[in-house]
């Protein structure tokens, strides 16, 4: 099944403005839609085109890219393979799972300049960047980084074009939609939460939509797999222990991820390695302690401190509960009707992150101890725009404490635009501190942003 994305907002940009003159790499984690979203956009842009599955390919197919000396030869070759004509400037070649055939993604230097065809790669992040050793990676390749549906999408699957519409205007003019409206859509991010981003859990979910065991069920087994994908770079399994261990660590609220409490015996130049692995799968989502919480947030990143959320809030929510056969229907039933009696302060935040770097923003927090109280205290994420820095912390429950925006609003109020604190109440503004119901986090995007006034 294909859901509306808005990546594909993208890929027409790309055949728009590149006119053949690079070819585009679409990457992410497994099971994120990339094949289905690549010929779906086949399909809809395009008078002809050939999808060629590495992974599964007539061995034949893989050969004709060890030599790109006869691109006339290829191209005759890939038509009468693929039965389908291709027409010069309306037809779209896929390499879908590149990674299973480096030579092809090489050769793109030779297609791309040749000029007749685009071309559109497909592939997962950790096999990717695996299986460049051999190869010359062209410099004519563009990358778009692939995430799971966000709650503006995860509407648009279920039909509904209005709601994220009506988000979005009362996020620009600081309005709450109102008490009735703010619990029928806090109880939809709830489930979006419960059932995440991936095609095929939300697949599940329309399909079964009073039933949520499926959903888990399928979220475990993509969980399995990334497992699987994990112990195949480290046989150790401590790759895979260290994706697992995300809930529990950022329930503890620590200031940073604890790799030694997770694998007691790592070096740490091992460490280091291990996390880089991780990134490099897609299936995290790195944010980095900033030392000097100034607009311009790279510039001050400590490496030795970083927090890991999943890239997707429903396998999220199964790690959480994953001491469990499988979640049973009831307990999702009690999270989604805001009914489970325990915190649930870390899956918020996991969400608000992952809403964030959907939206295009890379994560960063700070944290620091007060020298007074000698107590430590952080903000969980940071955004900054033009010359001013937006704190964000993320709350689950209606406490109205918010002592850690409030030191570092005293400490650096002259670089605060606003203060945000994203949780389960309605909006609401007050001296420069703005309370955000947490499904409007995907609102904070780069263009919303610059046009909302301060």
């Amino acid at each position: 099944m294909f859901f509306k994305r808005k990546i594909y907002d993208k890929l027409l940009s790309w055949k728009k403005g590149d006119f053949g003159r690079c070819a585009l790499l679409l990457q992410g984690m497994r099971r994120v839609g990339k094949s289905t979203l690549a010929l779906e956009f086949a399909r809809h842009e395009y008078d002809s085109y050939i999808l060629i599955n590495f992974a599964e390919c007539p061995p034949e197919v893989p050969d004709l890219f060890s030599d790109v000396s006869d691109l006339d030869f290829i191209f005759l070759q890939l038509q009468l393979i693929y039965r389908t004509e291709l027409k010069e400037r309306r037809s779209l070649i896929i390499f879908d799972e590149v990674q299973f055939c480096p030579r092809a993604r090489q050769a793109i230097k030779a297609l791309v300049r040749d000029g007749r065809f685009d071309y559109l790669e497909t592939g997962s992040l950790i096999s990717i960047r695996k299986n460049v050793e051999q190869i010359l990676i062209p410099s004519e390749e563009h990358h778009l980084d692939m995430y799971p549906l966000d709650f503006e999408e995860f509407l648009w699957a279920q039909s509904d074009e209005v709601t994220a519409q009506l988000i979005r205007q009362c996020f620009g003019q600081r309005q709450s939609p109102g008490a009735a409206a703010h619990r029928k859509l806090m109880r939809l991010y709830r489930l979006y939460m419960l059932c995440g981003g991936m095609p095929q859990a939300v697949e599940a979910y329309l399909e079964q939509p009073t039933h949520l065991t499926r959903v888990d069920e399928i979220k475990r087994n993509i969980i399995n797999l990334y497992s699987a994908d994990l112990k195949k770079l480290d046989p150790t399994g401590k790759l895979s222990l260290l994706f697992q261990a995300i809930p529990a660590q950022l329930n503890q609220k620590s200031s940073r991820f604890h790799i030694s409490a997770v694998l007691k015996d790592a070096r740490p130049s091992a460490m280091l390695e291990y996390i880089a692995m991780l990134q490099d799968s897609g299936i995290v989502l790195p944010a980095l302690r900033v030392s000097d919480p100034q607009p311009d947030l790279a510039a001050f990143v400590d490496p030795a401190r970083f927090k890991l959320f999943c890239a997707d809030t429903g396998l999220f929510v199964t790690l959480m509960f994953n001491g469990r056969p499988f979640v049973e229907n009831e307990l999702y039933q009690r999270v989604l009707n805001d009914r489970y009696a325990g915190n649930l302060g870390y899956l918020y935040e996991n969400a608000a992150a992952q809403a964030l770097r959907a939206a295009g923003h890379h994560l960063y927090f700070h944290s620091w101890v007060d020298s007074a109280s000698h107590h430590s205290h952080e903000i969980d994420l940071l955004l900054g725009r033009r010359n001013k820095v937006t704190p964000l912390e993320v709350k689950s429950a209606s406490a109205r404490s918010h002592r850690s925006l409030d030191l570092f609003f005293s400490k650096y109020h002259d670089r605060i635009d606003e203060r945000v604190l994203l949780g389960v109440k309605e909006l609401s503004v007050e001296d420069r501190l703005l309370r955000l119901p947490i499904y409007m986090a995907f609102c904070f995007e780069p263009e919303l942003l610059s046009e909302k006034a301060c």
